[in-house]
Formats: structure tokens, sequence, C-alpha cells
């Protein structure tokens, strides 16, 4: 018997759902819902283990990393779905972040394959494949914090030399001792025992949230609380476009779509072609003096603090 695996906290029996077979269909959904808002206060006493990590992936990222999670089963399929979601939120690379999962392709994401967690030498493959270096971040998710895919994934990484966490929902995991940060979100036992798509699914994708939102916040992809860097790629994200340029800047919708067409569809640079008052040209070129930041580059063409 696995005494360890039968002695983890995800691995328990809930008490409050002892009968959960025998109740009504609003009964299964309260009690669900019950659970489920523990989740945030589990995440709120690990932010500033959080923040220690968003800040470390920054400073990767600005000296070229890249910030690649790997996981197996929900803990995987997660990873993927964060840094999928990155490119057309904040108009990056989507070679920046990378969610990879034990089995590979879109086959594994789709039909669970979850005997591929058992393998630590699948982790270190895929650390390989992925050209893993000093400069990048390797985030290595697993509910249990024992597969032995993503064990092997973070030692591989760290002796790799690159900056690494661990996301599980158990204390003392087996992942924290091969890795810089641990982010243990413990949730308790599953409504459904050992079922940890459910809260420990939730809480670690509200990790994943944190940490690509924040970093691209600190990286100056967004102005005030706008996604100022988003591509717009279909007509709704037009739309979108042109909206954040008139909350930025309090003008028309009709000056939105001239100013939309005069910065070549980018809101960064039509918000401070208007709130700088300068032309494409220069306002290209204060966002690139700047970093991307808006605020930073409006202070500069205004000739006083960032705004």
């Amino acid at each position: 018997m696995d005494e360890l695996l039968h002695s983890l906290t995800t691995e328990q029996p809930n008490a409050g759902s002892s009968d959960i077979d025998t109740m009504d269909t609003l009964g299964i959904l309260k009690i669900m819902n019950q659970e489920d808002k523990k989740v945030a206060y589990a995440v709120e006493e690990k932010l500033d283990q959080i923040a220690i990590a968003v800040d470390r992936i920054v400073e990767r990222i600005k000296m070229g990393g890249r910030l690649l999670y790997f996981g197996a089963g929900t803990s995987g399929r997660l990873g993927i779905l964060d840094a999928a979601e990155c490119p057309p939120t904040f108009g990056i690379p989507p070679e920046m972040v990378q969610g990879v999962m034990a089995g590979g392709g879109l086959g594994a994401f789709e039909v669970a394959r979850e005997n591929v967690e058992d393998y630590k030498e699948e982790g270190i493959a895929d650390v390989f494949r992925k050209g893993v270096t000093s400069l990048d971040c390797v985030v290595g998710i697993s509910a249990s914090g024992r597969a032995p895919y993503v064990l092997g994934v973070l030692e591989e990484a760290k002796r790799r030399g690159a900056f690494t966490v661990s996301i599980s929902c158990n204390d003392k995991a087996l992942i924290d001792d091969v890795a810089d940060i641990n982010i243990n979100v413990v949730v308790g036992p599953e409504v459904i025992m050992g079922s940890t798509r459910l809260k420990a699914g939730t809480a670690q994708k509200m990790i994943l949230n944190m940490i690509s939102t924040a970093t691209m916040i600190k990286l100056g992809k967004v102005y005030k609380n706008l996604m100022v860097d988003v591509k717009p790629k279909n007509k709704k994200l037009v739309e979108r476009v042109k909206r954040i340029i008139m909350l930025a800047t309090g003008i028309s919708y009709e000056e939105a779509e001239k100013y939309f067409k005069l910065s070549k569809s980018n809101a960064k640079v039509a918000i401070v072609m208007i709130k700088a008052g300068v032309d494409y040209p220069t306002a290209c070129k204060l966002l690139e003096e700047n970093e991307g930041f808006v605020a930073r580059a409006i202070g500069e063409g205004l000739g006083g603090p960032a705004s």
C-alpha cells in the first residue's frame, strides 16, 4: 500500500459529502458550491509566495526567458489553457508563455492519459525538448505534489539553472524539495474523493491566472485596468480596441475609429497619441523608450510624471 498517497489531504473522503449519492440535484450543487467557497481563502494564504514567484518570472522574461507550465492530467490541461490565452489577451508571442502536458499534443488534452504522469524520465525528456535554459521559469503543477513526471521536470529544469516553482494542493509535497518557490494551496478533501479536477483544479487555475496576469501587468501589457496590447483579430476585438481607446482617453466613438486607423490598430499607440498630443512615429518611439508602459510614455511625451 502506498501510505504516502493515502495520507494526502486530496485523497481523503469529505465528511460533508458522504451522502452526496442520495441527494437531490439542488443538494448536490449546494454542497459543491459550499466547498468551492473555501478555495479563494486557501489561495489568499499563499499570496506572498505567488508574489515572489511573479517578480522572479518578470525578471527572467525581461532578460529573454520564458514562462513554461508543466503538468499531467488536469494540471497539465490548466497550464495549456492559461498559456494559450496569453497571446490574444496580452499581444505576446506564443513562445513567451507555454503549457506542456505529460503525454504531449492535443490527444492528451482531449482524451485522458493518466498513466503518463508515472514516468519521471518523460518529464526530463519534455524539459529537453523545450530547450529549457537558465533564463527560463518552469512551473511544475501537481495537485498531489508527488507526480513523478513533474518531479522529473523540476529536477531537470533546476539542473539547467531555470527558476522553478511548484504548485500543489497538499502540505509538504514531494515537489517542494526541488523547486525554488513552493505554492501549496490546501483546499481540503474533494466532494468526490480524489477528484482533484474540482477544488484543487479551481485553486490551480486561480494561481495560474494570478501568475500570468500579474506578470503581464508588470511587463506593461495593461494601462489602468485595460488590456491595451490586445490584438484585434476579429470583429469583437476590433470593437474592444476602439472601446479601450475611448475609455482611456474620453474621446467619442467616431474619434476612436479615426485613431484606431491612425495608430494602425494599436490601442497603446492611439492612447499615447491622444493623451500626449503626438503623432504616430513619436508615440511609437515613446513606447519603445518606456518598455511599452503607456503611463510612462504619456508622462515623457508631456514632459512630466506618468499619467
